[in-house]
């Protein structure tokens, strides 16, 4: 197990190399001048002085190879936002990543522990009005867009009912609606996977061996038969959390949250590149890490996957 994870972790330079290099061939031939203020034209020393701020008097390459993404961004930590006058990317990122990260983390756990639940009460209760209940909630889950869903609770819990704030952060209830309305197709997905699981699960002879033996009923369902219904769920739960934890880009615009959703949104609305890259960089990472994380989790929980691999 350690030698493979150290192999995965020989990989993750070079992954992310080709998720760089991509994105800045989108970056690059986007239309649109980066440079451009949005307001009267620059004047040529103007332009020349930003030139010379943001590197574009460099070769192309030697921008978005070195001279971003490793001499400003990871060893001077002063790559400029092209939008943020005052800000640079570090900063950016810095002040809007654990806002998405507590926001995510909060809804990661709502959906894993929301998904499961209704999975293995759906499963239990297979062909009552529970199940059909909970299959069609998963269904509604998955396929309604999440700027309905925060739509839906605003007008529900914010204006309607007044319980909970429309928007801001700072305060455990703005936590609340942003991350209800992130978990909700995550929450559905895990349900539908945990269902399929347990059924599948419930009809092998070692469950009917446990319930012969006089196992009780919750103890087969939560020990027995839930430990490897959830091997699917995990191998879905690597791109769910990269997905989650970095924040949604539409859930925090909505919610005016202070994330890297909001940043994102507006970086790519005003052409700012140091900002673009940096958060793709930062996404890709977290992806990585979490499906390492769970091919790791994989080895623990199911011992023959460990030893098929050592062997």
């Amino acid at each position: 197990m350690t030698a493979y994870a150290f192999r995965r972790l020989l990989q993750v330079p070079f992954v992310l190399l080709v998720v760089y290099a991509g994105s800045v061939a989108l970056v690059a031939i986007t239309p649109g001048d980066p440079l451009a203020t949005g307001e009267r034209e620059l004047t040529p020393e103007a332009r020349r002085a930003k030139e010379i701020k943001y590197n574009y008097d460099q070769p192309a390459f030697k921008r978005y190879f070195y001279t971003w993404p490793i001499k400003r961004l990871l060893i001077d930590r002063d790559l400029p936002a092209h939008r943020y006058e005052d800000w640079t990317v570090p900063e950016i990122m810095r002040a809007s990543l654990p806002v998405s990260l507590q926001l995510g983390l909060f809804a990661f756990c709502l959906a894993v522990v929301g998904g499961a639940t209704v999975g293995i009460l759906s499963a239990a209760r297979r062909n009552t009005w529970l199940d059909y209940l909970s299959v069609a909630l998963a269904m509604v889950g998955v396929s309604v867009p999440p700027f309905v869903v925060a739509a839906a609770l605003l007008f529900v819990f914010g204006l309607w009912l007044g319980v909970l704030p429309i928007g801001g952060w700072g305060q455990v209830s703005h936590v609340v609606l942003p991350a209800v309305t992130l978990s909700l197709p995550f929450m559905a997905y895990i349900a539908r996977l945990t269902r399929a699981g347990m059924l599948d699960v419930i009809g092998q002879d070692y469950i009917r061996t446990a319930r012969a033996k006089g196992v009780s009923p919750r103890r087969v369902l939560l020990v027995h038969a839930f430990k490897n219904a959830f091997l699917p769920v995990l191998s879905y739960l690597g791109p769910a959390a990269a997905a989650i934890l970095t924040g949604s880009f539409v859930v925090e615009k909505i919610f005016t949250v202070p994330g890297m959703g909001t940043h994102i949104v507006e970086s790519i609305s005003n052409r700012d590149q140091t900002v673009i890259l940096a958060t793709v960089l930062t996404y890709s990472a977290f992806l990585i890490l979490f499906n390492l994380l769970v091919d790791l989790a994989y080895g623990l929980i199911d011992p023959r996957i460990r030893l098929g691999k050592e062997g």
